[in-house]
């Protein structure tokens, strides 16, 4: 498709480095363009290396690797490498994840020390990033809310429950869904201008998140996203957004930022209205109390069950046949 000044419009799920290959390709020779591609489809083995490294790995000197990155429209080395990290990132799967992470020459212990390595380092990119008037103003745009539909798909769908429960908990209208994306497109046209969205997602973002933000754009519902970049689709088109890295070593991502961003934006809910708070937090708290463990009442079905084992036969005990 056409933009207004002819060029090609960039479709919405491609990156900014595949959409400049798409523009080049009359521009570029057979050769480069293979190059080029090659340079994109293993991006995560190339994302960090400089000019002349990659000239080595693809056998061609470094001033053929300057004049193709010039082709796309780079003016520099550096402008290029920034947009091949970026489609890495946009890119990233469980796969592709673990593929990298089997390649380096560590011990288990030592990934299992990397990723908490990596954890520690995604908590202090949040909190350098995410300020304390950013997190207050976003409470009070849900405390003004009539209904508030947080979204999240697989990993992410976790995420969504306990946001959604700590928010019901402080006596906010709100629900994380679950069921078929027709089930999910049903909860949000019931939306309106008085609601809001939140979309949880990261990397590439899930394509029935990605739709749930679009079709409450398309419902002038307000929405708000919590992902990874502010590339992702998720940033894109949500009228708000906070950054959480969920990098990490292995084939599944790091929540840890995403939690604490979510706990920051309890704590500021619970503060905003602490008198309601506290009177829901109460009563539930009084409801509840047969819901925890008590000595007194579980002692006796323990020793119980521990009399019946005891007589059982040996089959039963162990469960076998």
């Amino acid at each position: 498709m056409a933009g207004p000044n002819g060029n090609q419009e960039r479709k919405p799920w491609t990156t900014a480095l595949e959409h400049r290959l798409a523009q080049a390709q009359t521009s570029l020779s057979s050769s480069r363009s293979r190059l080029l591609q090659e340079i994109l489809d293993n991006a995560e083995e190339n994302h960090f290396l400089s000019s002349r490294a990659l000239a080595k790995r693809y056998d061609v000197d470094k001033a053929t690797i300057v004049r193709s990155v010039q082709v796309l429209g780079y003016k520099r080395y550096a402008e290029f490498a920034a947009d091949l990290r970026a489609h890495f990132v946009s890119r990233i799967t469980p796969y592709t994840l673990m593929k990298a992470a089997s390649r380096e020459k560590r011990s288990i212990a030592d990934h299992v020390a990397h990723s908490l390595e990596m954890e520690v380092n995604n908590l202090h990119a949040l909190r350098s990033s995410l300020d304390a008037a950013t997190v207050v103003e976003m409470a009070k745009r849900l405390s003004r809310a009539r209904r508030i539909v947080v979204v999240g798909v697989d990993f992410a769908a976790g995420l969504a429950y306990l946001l959604a429960y700590g928010l019901v908990s402080l006596g906010y209208n709100a629900e994380a869904p679950v069921g078929s994306a027709g089930s999910l497109h049903q909860k949000i046209s019931l939306l309106g201008t008085k609601d809001v969205l939140i979309a949880i997602s990261f990397g590439r973002c899930l394509q029935a998140t990605v739709d749930a933000v679009l079709h409450a754009r398309q419902n002038s519902v307000p929405t708000f996203g919590i992902t990874d970049s502010d590339k992702t689709p998720i940033a894109r088109f949500s009228d708000f957004f906070w950054i959480a890295s969920i990098a990490n070593p292995s084939f599944h991502g790091s929540y840890v930022a995403p939690l604490a961003a979510m706990d920051s934006l309890l704590v500021a809910c619970a503060h905003l209205q602490p008198k309601r708070a506290l009177a829901l937090l109460r009563r539930k708290d009084q409801d509840s109390r047969s819901r925890w463990y008590s000595q007194s009442t579980s002692g006796k079905t323990g020793r119980r069950e521990l009399r019946e084992n005891q007589n059982a036969s040996p089959a039963v005990v162990t469960g076998e046949a």
